[in-house]
């Protein structure tokens, strides 16, 4: 599943070719998605102009006329810029036609993905208004993680990935952050001391923020808006490589099972 680095990297990708430009025709191909497309999103779109390409968590906010269209990747979407002439792909779902012959194409063969129109903030909408704070921002330190995780006795790494308590911080980065922190993923968030929080806080970061950099992480659906897949699975240090040594100490890397999520870690190197 595209994560917060992946659908940052997106979002960076399509805005110099959405921001400002008017919107000539919006084609519906697909409307079966994890939530229907909006009913008549053609004639709600317009032919207005996008003012603006954000981004909540994992959704991308494109901000068109007096609305917004909110879109979830699902597991295996993506939106990239085409030229006009294009000829759509089998799973090529919508067409957002942009003045000056540009394309945003939005696939996604599982379809779990979303395009929803939502006429007011679209941070009060309910997909969005219970989310935690984002990981790159202010309201994200040491202090708020300590408070949140007292009497907390899921395994950090669940609390790490609960988008209630912070959003974006998918599987593969809680398990490269954790590692880098030191920190054990079955621990109890509650028994981790404020001075380890702010250690896994600054790694988080990292993690993310050189994932950013990077492109995204390369997995078998994602690319890039440019189609282009990301490289920082190159960078990857424990996930994906249980059975092998530890890049740090050469102690061999183990794999467990999390919340039904795969989870590596070095029991050297984190406690």
């Amino acid at each position: 599943m595209p994560e917060l680095p992946e659908v940052e990297t997106t979002r960076r990708g399509i805005e110099p070719h959405c921001a400002g430009k008017r919107v000539t025709q919006v084609v519906v191909r697909d409307s079966r998605m994890r939530w229907p497309v909006t009913p008549g999103l053609e004639k709600l779109i317009g032919k207005n102009r996008i003012t603006s390409v954000a981004r909540r968590a994992k959704y991308l906010l494109l901000g068109i006329g007096e609305g917004t269209l909110i879109v979830h990747l699902g597991m295996s979407g993506s939106l990239r810029i085409v030229d006009k002439t294009a000829a759509p792909g089998k799973h090529d779902h919508v067409d957002i036609v942009l003045e000056g012959g540009k394309v945003l194409r939005y696939n996604d063969p599982r379809r779990f993905g979303c395009l929803l129109w939502h006429q007011e903030d679209p941070i009060n909408h309910p997909l969005l208004s219970r989310l935690g704070p984002e990981p790159l921002g202010n309201e994200f330190d040491a202090d708020y993680m300590y408070r949140q995780s007292r009497r907390r006795k899921a395994a950090v790494k669940a609390f790490l990935m609960d988008g209630h308590i912070v959003v974006g911080v998918g599987n593969i980065y809680a398990n490269e952050a954790l590692h880098r922190a030191g920190v054990h993923p079955s621990r109890q968030a509650g028994r981790i001391s404020r001075r380890r929080y702010d250690r896994l806080v600054g790694e988080v970061r990292a993690v993310l923020m050189n994932a950013i950099a990077d492109g995204g992480t390369t997995l078998r659906d994602f690319v890039g808006s440019d189609g282009k897949p990301g490289y920082f699975r190159q960078q990857l240090a424990v996930y994906g490589r249980g059975g092998e040594p530890c890049q740090t100490c050469a102690t061999t890397l183990k794999e467990i099972r999390l919340g039904q999520r795969s989870t590596v870690f070095c029991p050297e190197c984190q406690t």
